[in-house]
């Protein structure tokens, strides 16, 4: 949210450096949804039962498509609302397909989605690949599969920034173009699947080697050093207005793991991180999904109507914004998400009643 309150010019003066990188929240994101999202249809597999995908499909269709589609419908039926005038075409958003048509053409309205479209895909593509794994599965098959991935997406991202990203095709030393990098690097669900893919090698290791899994996190702040150490060497390797061969190639990965580290550390709740509860944070992360839908679309009713009506500028005016998206998500949350999540628990609460009841005559 910092990140983008920087690049819609509420953060006064330069930014500090914690913020220019505030981009790679989206990376934990990914991080976090492949261990989580995992785990569910792990572990049915480890009690030797097949997951149930429809179940899975509705759960993650109530969770994410009605805040979306209302927050949607707030920025083609009331384009004054949007942060900037341009915004990619409504089927693209209707279709989940945001991120593989983008038009570099400048700042676009909505355009965090990109991440949203990429976790969707994941959803709808994981239960395919994880039926295709449990043909005969295997623990090389599995890390086959994941290094397979990774290593493919390092050599793509090299091959594309080499034919279409540097300004002369194939040339280490010439100027990189941010156009192509963004279409073709930055949004694309075939480049950025290297987080998802960390958080997927946690989940299969905690599932299906419990005994390693707990010597892993024996540590947990030992984790957190690596991992802190590691997202550093990423962001070294990430500076610089275009990114370089190497960066784009292999700092992605190295990243996710890194914070495939971190997550780990947290998981145990006995490290510096997980281990404190932060006031409000509970709060914070339950609201997370529709902050994530309208901040931008906050920090633009503040820019344009709320601050300069109270005279509010500089360090005011970027509190006024945060409070701001603070108020739209929650009003989101309460007025669309959470009665979609009260729906989705008693539609489970009934289909898992109505499995118990089914089970009766056999035993």
């Amino acid at each position: 949210m910092l990140y983008h309150a920087n690049t819609m010019r509420l953060v006064p003066g330069p930014a500090p450096w914690l913020i220019s990188f505030g981009w790679m929240g989206v990376d934990l994101f990914f991080v976090l949804s492949g261990f989580l999202i995992a785990g569910q249809l792990l572990k049915p597999w480890a009690r030797g039962v097949r997951p149930e995908y429809g179940r899975f499909y509705l759960r993650r269709a109530l969770r994410t498509i009605p805040a979306f589609a209302f927050v949607v419908m707030l920025y083609f039926a009331f384009p004054q609302l949007r942060e900037t005038p341009d915004i990619q075409p409504f089927w693209q958003f209707a279709t989940f397909t945001e991120n593989l048509f983008f038009t570099p053409t400048g700042p676009k309205a909505f355009d965090q989605v990109w991440s949203l479209c990429v976790e969707e895909h994941f959803y709808l593509l994981f239960p395919l690949a994880l039926s295709f794994v449990a043909i005969k599965p295997s623990a090389r098959k599995t890390v086959a599969v994941l290094l397979a991935v990774v290593t493919g997406g390092i050599v793509l991202r090299g091959l594309l920034w080499l034919g279409f990203v540097a300004g002369t095709p194939f040339d280490l030393h010439s100027e990189s173009h941010w156009q192509p990098y963004v279409t073709l690097i930055y949004y694309p669900t075939w480049s950025r699947l290297d987080g998802l893919l960390a958080g997927i090698a946690l989940a299969v290791w905690k599932t299906f080697r419990p005994s390693t899994w707990k010597r892993l996190v024996a540590e947990p702040n030992l984790l957190l050093a690596a991992g802190l150490a590691g997202a550093g060497i990423a962001m070294a390797l990430f500076a610089g207005p275009v990114l370089p061969l190497m960066a784009v190639a292999l700092a992605f990965p190295l990243l996710s793991a890194s914070v495939a580290l971190i997550v780990a550390a947290a998981s145990t709740g006995r490290g510096l991180v997980g281990k404190y509860r932060i006031p409000a944070g509970g709060a914070l992360a339950t609201g997370a999904y529709s902050l994530y839908l309208t901040h931008k679309m906050a920090y633009h009713a503040v820019q344009t109507w709320v601050a300069p009506l109270l005279g509010a500028t500089g360090y005011a005016a970027l509190a006024l914004a945060l409070a701001g998206a603070l108020v739209v998500g929650a009003s989101l949350f309460w007025a669309v998400e959470r009665p979609f999540l009260l729906l989705r628990d008693r539609l489970d609460q009934r289909s898992r009643s109505r499995a118990n009841h089914d089970l009766i005559p056999a035993l």
